[in-house]
């Protein structure tokens, strides 16, 4: 065994310019090319997901509570009931939820100086935590309320705010729908402030005003909200959180995660799993390929000394032990190098985010990375391990070669 280890490390460390250095460079570097191209489809689908699950969650929450409609979308308004404050306590108190806040939607429309928007008016009151919306707020300020009456002032997004050409403290007109056949009742509201998520389903749809304006258009009694929208610590942990949260929730009241009211984007968001899995599997592909023919060609060229070994008494596992261990050196050269290639990448760009992206299309201006050093792990010891088995293979071709032929080998 040492000795199959002793000659496969002369072979992979000779320094001599010959056909095998060569051969074993080659493997070398497309091991490390398809180790960092794994690492980094990893680190970006994974940065992808979770900055439009920030995006999401920040600007909708993690849950909602709302009076159970049959059918109902992300559009639907809700129908009214009146706030609990036992409830929020209780919600408050439950591990892993961090925020309740009371919201109403009301469908409308803007009008400016030279165009109309539909958009959903989503109310909120002075209770709010503006944290989370915080980080999307491009100019302006998040809105003034005062005790007499609601405030007259709205926050849109940058989409809306370039196609109506309004800007902060600009006036605008906005109808709310009634319904039944009633016209659309006008309000003159002011832009304090425009915010920008880059997530399309949002920024053309969503303005933020006065929950208070929604109660007075609907004629709904003092301390009526549509409903509750919660924010939790950590989301994977929402379907636990939720069970826990729905022992406190009456039973006229109807819980569901941010999941189940914009199932499309999540299940796309599901689909950049699946195509990790295959990027994975390609470069897998191409990393035993590469080193399959490496190994092959290293046979081919040591056909005398493989011979030579037979003619002195070798036996055949110990030859062959001696091309998986050249094998072993070159995957774990190439995992060392593919390691610093991909990881310092990704770093680079969490840094710099040198890589752009177009907005519209991706919902970021620059690609998002999250690596996990787990993950790093199991892309190196899988690379090894598929390798090392399929590698055994081939080099059972030492085999076949019989001393006499070997030697007559040119």
């Amino acid at each position: 065994m040492r000795l199959s280890s002793f000659i496969a490390g002369r072979i992979a460390f000779n320094r001599s310019g010959s056909f095998s250095r060569f051969i074993i460079n080659i493997a070398v570097v497309a091991t490390a090319i398809s180790v960092a191209v794994m690492i980094l489809a990893i680190a970006l689908v994974n940065g992808f997901q979770l900055t439009i699950q920030q995006k999401i969650f920040s600007f909708w929450g993690h849950m909602h509570i709302n009076q159970y409609q049959p059918n109902a979308g992300p559009l639907t308004e809700q129908i009214p009931f009146d706030a609990d404050t036992n409830m929020v306590q209780y919600l408050k108190n439950v591990k892993g939820i961090n925020t309740v806040n009371a919201y109403a939607t009301k469908s409308a429309i803007i009008k400016a100086e030279k165009d109309l928007s539909g958009v959903i008016f989503k109310g909120v009151d002075r209770r709010y935590n503006w944290d989370h919306l915080q980080q999307f707020m491009q100019s302006g300020s998040t809105i003034h309320f005062n005790d007499t009456s609601y405030a007259p002032e709205i926050i849109i997004s940058s989409t809306m705010a370039k196609e109506l050409q309004l800007k902060v403290n600009d006036p605008l007109i906005i109808y709310f729908i009634q319904g039944a056949g009633l016209p659309p009742r006008a309000r003159k509201l002011k832009v304090t402030g425009i915010y920008k998520t880059a997530v399309e389903e949002y920024d053309k749809t969503y303005v933020i005003g006065d929950l208070e304006l929604v109660r007075k258009l609907n004629n709904w009694p003092e301390g009526s909200i549509g409903g509750y929208e919660i924010f939790v610590d950590d989301y994977r942990n929402i379907n636990k959180i939720a069970e826990e949260a729905l022992n406190g929730v009456p039973d006229k009241l109807f819980l569901r995660s941010i999941q189940d009211i914009y199932p499309n984007i999540f299940d796309w968001l599901e689909l950049q799993n699946k195509n990790e899995v295959i990027i994975l599997i390609i470069m897998t592909i191409v990393a035993v390929i590469n080193m399959i023919t490496a190994v092959l060609i290293l046979i081919l060229e040591r056909t005398n000394m493989i011979g030579i070994l037979k003619a002195l008494g070798m036996r055949n596992s110990r030859i062959q032990n001696i091309f998986i261990y050249q094998a072993a050196y070159i995957v774990l050269a190439g995992l060392m190098i593919g390691d610093i290639l991909g990881v310092g990448i990704a770093l680079l760009q969490k840094a710099t985010g040198f890589l752009k992206l177009d907005e519209e299309s991706y919902y970021m201006s620059a690609a998002a990375i999250d690596l996990h050093w787990y993950q790093v792990l199991i892309i190196n010891m899988g690379t090894f391990a598929v390798c090392l088995l399929i590698l055994s293979v081939p080099a059972m071709v030492t085999r076949k070669i019989t001393p006499v032929k070997a030697l007559q080998f040119k």
